[in-house]
C-alpha cells in the first residue's frame, strides 16, 4: 500500500486531504511541522511526502530542498501544497526539486491524479532498477 507523509500544520486542511487521500486508498501518515517530518522520516520512509509551504519553523520550501539534497530522500516525490500559489512560488517549488505543485484550495482530483502519477512513475524506475 502506498504511504504518503502530509506535512500540514492547519488541522482542517489536514483532516480534508487526509479524507481525500484514504477515499483514493493511501496510507497518511500526518506531521505539522518540517521538524516533526524529519523527526518521522527517520523511522519510516513514505512513497510521497506532500508538503504545506508555510509552515511553524522552517518552511516547506526549505523542507523540500533538505530532502531533495539528501541522499536517503533525494528518490521521494514531493508535492507542494499551498495558497502561495503564484507563478513564481511554482517556479521556486520546482527549483528545490518539488516534483509538483498544487495550489488550495486543493481540488480532490487533480490531488489524487498528481499522486498516482507520480507513484507510478517511481514503481516503473524501482522495477526498472531491480
Amino acid at each position: 500500500m502506498t504511504t504518503v507523509l502530509l506535512v500540514e500544520d492547519s488541522l482542517t486542511e489536514t483532516q480534508v486531504l487526509t479524507s481525500y487521500l484514504k477515499q483514493a486508498g493511501l496510507t497518511v501518515v500526518t506531521a505539522i511541522s518540517s521538524e516533526e517530518a524529519q523527526l518521522k522520516l527517520q523511522f519510516q520512509t513514505p512513497d510521497l511526502v506532500i508538503i504545506d509551504v508555510i509552515l511553524p519553523g522552517q518552511s516547506g520550501f526549505e523542507l523540500c530542498r533538505e530532502l531533495k539534497t539528501n541522499a536517503n530522500t533525494q528518490g521521494i516525490p514531493v508535492v507542494m501544497c499551498s495558497t502561495k500559489g503564484t507563478e513564481a512560488d511554482k517556479l521556486w517549488g520546482s527549483m528545490l526539486g518539488a516534483d509538483a505543485y498544487i495550489p488550495k484550495p486543493v481540488n480532490h482530483q487533480h490531488l489524487v491524479q498528481t499522486i498516482q502519477q507520480l507513484t507510478s512513475q517511481l514503481q516503473y524506475w524501482r522495477r526498472k532498477i531491480t
